[in-house]
């Protein structure tokens, strides 16, 4: 290690277990384009079958346990909200899984002179964050990272306080799209410290448009968990009236969830069976091979009844960059990275037969949907580059540690 490099602390609920782990990488594929800057330590649960200590892309990963190893499932396969909606039980998880990060942050921060640390999520890893903060020896200065859930959600007035809270505590904070700045302001946080920053796509080499002779003419493509804010039950309400005019069409859902079993019944009770497929959990590596197939890539967000949205769909940007065409329910950070344009892909899910007729549009005029998505793609490059992107985190990092 470098004596010129500070030391970054990550914490983080969601993180890949091993390499080719379905669960989202974002969090990786930040921490491992800033160890030219930082000497990265990711701090994140345990999960059976993966190691407690290793390191993956120069990241030096500590994985802290939290219970018996057969009840370390509070965070994957969908993520703790989700988690504990599906199952009440786990909430007795939440005490030892915030207890236990914060001992083994506490600890990290002691004995590895921690320089500067970066929260992903305002809770729990954003409490964390202020109570070191507040710990003797350990005041490190600290970034907090909203991604979506853990802002639009969760909306009780404690944690809304709590969030506030956080907000307020923290040396800067950042959000992933402009419509989260709005929502920070509502529940009365300090939006001087919140900046817009996004995280990533690897433009440069995994996702990448494919050969556009082997691009299906039929197939539609949904990725993502399968939770009420994803909207995939629009989707297959859709399908029938698509298949009155399409009968070749084809949906692939590449995604696991709490309302798989829903789903596949409502695909059951639709008639849908030889039309749908259900693909399970997809490794990342895996994903770029079905973006670059797809004729088109439906995902019908909505905003849940807790207040769950998007904050910007990391799979829609992966499905563009990929030059797979798109159509997508209204998300509000669409708009920092396209222009007006966009609106062609915009659609209501609640809205049926619109749904229908985006679907079939696209289907009907490939060339005008692949010279779309090819604009939307220069785009990304101006925007999403993971190169530009860590660029800015690191710079942000560096001068919390000055200041």
């Amino acid at each position: 290690m470098s004596a010129s490099r500070k030391t970054l602390l990550v914490l983080a609920s969601t993180y890949p277990r091993w390499a080719a782990d379905h669960e989202p990488g974002f969090v990786h594929e930040l921490a491992k384009r800033l160890t030219a800057q930082f000497h990265v330590i990711v701090l994140c649960p345990h999960a059976k079958g993966a190691a407690q200590t290793e390191v993956m892309d120069s990241v030096e990963v500590v994985r802290y346990r939290y219970a018996p190893e057969f009840l370390e499932t509070l965070v994957n396969d969908g993520g703790i909200v989700t988690n504990l909606k599906m199952h009440r039980w786990k909430a007795l998880l939440v005490p030892g899984f915030v207890l236990a990060q914060a001992w083994q942050a506490w600890r990290l921060c002691r004995t590895r002179k921690v320089d500067v640390i970066h929260a992903h999520w305002l809770i729990p890893q954003g409490l964390i964050a202020v109570a070191l903060h507040n710990l003797p020896g350990c005041k490190v200065p600290f970034l907090v990272t909203s991604h979506g859930a853990d802002l639009y959600a969760l909306r009780s007035k404690p944690l809304t306080a709590l969030k506030r809270w956080v907000l307020g505590r923290a040396s800067a904070a950042t959000v992933v799209s402009s419509a989260m700045v709005d929502e920070v302001a509502r529940i009365g946080g300090d939006v001087r410290k919140v900046s817009v920053l996004s995280m990533g796509v690897d433009l440069a080499k995994r996702f990448v448009p494919g050969d556009p002779q082997k691009r299906s003419a039929n197939e539609l493509l949904f990725v993502g968990r399968l939770v009420e804010k994803k909207g995939l039950r629009y989707l297959l309400a859709a399908m029938p009236e698509v298949l009155k005019l399409r009968p070749d069409v084809r949906l692939k859902i590449a995604g696991f969830g709490p309302e798989e079993e829903a789903l596949a019944e409502q695909v059951r009770s639709l008639s849908l069976g030889h039309a749908v497929q259900f693909l399970g959990a997809v490794p990342q590596a895996d994903l770029p091979a079905l973006y670059q197939q797809a004729a088109l890539f439906v995902a019908p967000f909505i905003r849940a009844e807790s207040g769950d949205q998007e904050g910007l769909p990391v799979a829609l940007m992966e499905a563009v960059a990929c030059g797979c065409p798109a159509i997508a329910g209204d998300v509000a950070g669409l708009q920092d990275i396209f222009d007006d344009s966009v609106r062609v892909c915009i659609v209501n899910p609640h809205d049926s037969v619109a749904l229908k007729n985006s679907i079939l549009r696209d289907l009907q005029q490939r060339e005008a949907a692949l010279h779309r998505v090819a604009v939307m793609r220069d785009a990304l490059l101006d925007k999403l580059d993971w190169t530009q992107i860590a660029g800015r985190y690191a710079n942000l990092l560096e001068k919390i540690v000055v200041d």
